[in-house]
């Protein structure tokens, strides 16, 4: 089977969902976080009643399914599944015994037809894994897992190679539905309301020393120089060096514009560096016409779908092709602003996309 082919079809997702295997269909029960579970700075706290098991019966099957050896840790083996996944080469494996036992990782879920938030998920992925450096694959270790179980082998070692991602360290895996379910459920990676997301899932990210049973929950697409900074210190694994006192720290002003494009497209391009995953943005503003960037920003697959030059030729150049943003009107003036800029363009107040 294509990595590269098209999105499942309404016939094909309604066969699915009848027969218990649709997208995320199973993911929707509430999530069942471990009581160590950990919110990062800033972030909510999980809910009180996502730390009791849904029946005696629900633990009991998972008991049977896992068969893992005597835990050393609440929140290790007995706890975490220890079914089989498929990796993105093609290798069987164990989720606890090869995956997760005697690790610190990074997991967060994808699929590789998803349109909206698994692209940013994937680049900013690497980005973090960039950051941190010769830690990765040492001391740390990413599993992204897909929530369409006809994701194949050969679809995510395609999808990996688009973003650069993959390779030692970090493995794409795909497995049965009810399997890929009972774990997004026990590591806290399936929300009650992840059926209302276009997606399925969210950009949650789990990261964990799986030993001593520790866990926090992040945003994968947080920024990847805070978020490796967050983890190390997490782990245990910063360097131990005194850092700059907060006394000298100075106020930080961002201009929101600033901040929407380092949070939305800094994973997938640059300003004046170059191409990236998707195209260097710099003088977008005075290339384009302001209307037609804002339309493609809300809805590049609408553009595509209406045969518009442009978008398709951004298609064909670029293998992942960009999400839609669900930008609010105000924010969306405030990147298209932040562009104008950053090329020293002089356009018109911003336009809502229609």
């Amino acid at each position: 089977m294509s990595g590269s082919r098209p999105p499942l079809s309404g016939a094909t997702r309604a066969r699915l969902r009848r027969a218990g295997v649709g997208l995320g269909a199973a993911l929707l029960s509430a999530a069942w976080v471990p009581a160590a579970v950990q919110a990062a700075p800033g972030a909510p706290a999980a809910p009180a009643t996502a730390m009791t098991p849904a029946s005696p019966a629900a633990a009991a099957a998972t008991a049977a399914t896992a068969a893992p050896p005597v835990a050393t840790s609440r929140w290790g083996a007995g706890y975490l599944p220890n079914v089989a996944l498929t990796t993105h080469r093609g290798k069987t494996v164990r989720l606890y015994d090869d995956l997760l036992k005697g690790k610190r990782v990074a997991i967060a879920t994808m699929y590789t037809t998803c349109s909206q938030q698994c692209p940013l998920i994937t680049a900013r992925m690497k980005q973090l894994r960039d950051a941190l450096g010769e830690r990765f694959g040492r001391d740390i270790v990413f599993y992204s897992i897909s929530i369409d179980p006809l994701d194949t082998p050969e679809s995510l070692r395609e999808y990996a190679a688009k973003f650069g991602a993959g390779g030692p360290g970090w493995e794409f895996l795909t497995g049965r539905a009810e399997d890929v379910a009972l774990i997004t459920r026990k590591l806290g990676l399936a929300r009650a309301n992840d059926r209302l997301s276009a997606d399925g899932h969210t950009d949650t990210m789990m990261v964990g020393d799986v030993d001593a049973g520790r866990w926090m929950r992040n945003s994968a697409v947080d920024h990847p120089e805070f978020l490796a900074a967050t983890i190390l210190n997490f782990l245990g694994l910063r360097d131990g060096l005194p850092g700059p006192s907060y006394a000298q720290a100075q106020p930080v002003v961002l201009d929101p514009g600033q901040r929407l494009f380092q949070s939305r497209c800094e994973g997938c391009h640059t300003l004046g560096r170059g191409d990236k995953i998707g195209p260097d943005l710099a003088g977008l503003t005075q290339r384009r016409e302001r209307l037609w960037v804002a339309r493609y920003i809300v809805d590049p697959a609408r553009l595509r779908t209406a045969q518009d030059p442009a978008a398709l030729e951004l298609a064909r150049r670029y293998a992942v092709r960009m999400p839609a943003q669900a930008l609010s009107h105000e924010e969306l003036g405030q990147v298209l602003a932040f562009l104008e800029r950053m090329t020293g363009s002089r356009g018109q107040p911003p336009v809502a996309a229609r």
